[in-house]
């Protein structure tokens, strides 16, 4: 048995976590006001300064390059808090989805699950004639 591969496990999990955690924050925070007032006051403080640094090739790059790695950046964490989001979202709807059955005395079929809609659609209209 491979004992580093075991260790590795909770280690990576952990590290996971961690980075759910932190993006989950990210994207709450780039949502609101204050990280558009940063943004914009960030802006407004870049091009304040390009007369000091008479509008030269290396004023705009700063520009180019800082709006470019948090925009790569922010790809990542905003799409990682939405995976999770979504996750949760349809957890919660099987839940739903699972106590209407359970109610209405419908049985989960798996074949269900493998038809194509178009398919559901064909046994719907076949059920009715």
């Amino acid at each position: 048995m491979n004992l580093s591969h075991t260790k590795s496990r909770p280690r990576r999990q952990r590290l996971e976590a961690r980075f759910q955690s932190f993006s989950r924050r990210i994207a709450d925070f780039t949502g609101t006001a204050s990280s558009f007032t940063l943004a914009l006051l960030a802006i407004l403080v870049w091009a304040a300064t390009g007369p000091l640094f008479h509008f030269s090739d290396a004023w705009q790059l700063v520009i180019n390059t800082g709006t470019t790695i948090v925009t790569f950046l922010m790809v990542f964490l905003i799409q990682n808090a939405q995976n999770e989001d979504t996750r949760e979202l349809h957890a919660k709807l099987d839940a739903v989805l699972q106590e209407l059955r359970a109610g209405r005395g419908m049985v989960h079929d798996p074949e269900l699950l493998e038809l194509t809609p178009d398919e559901i659609l064909e046994e719907v209209r076949a059920g009715e004639g």
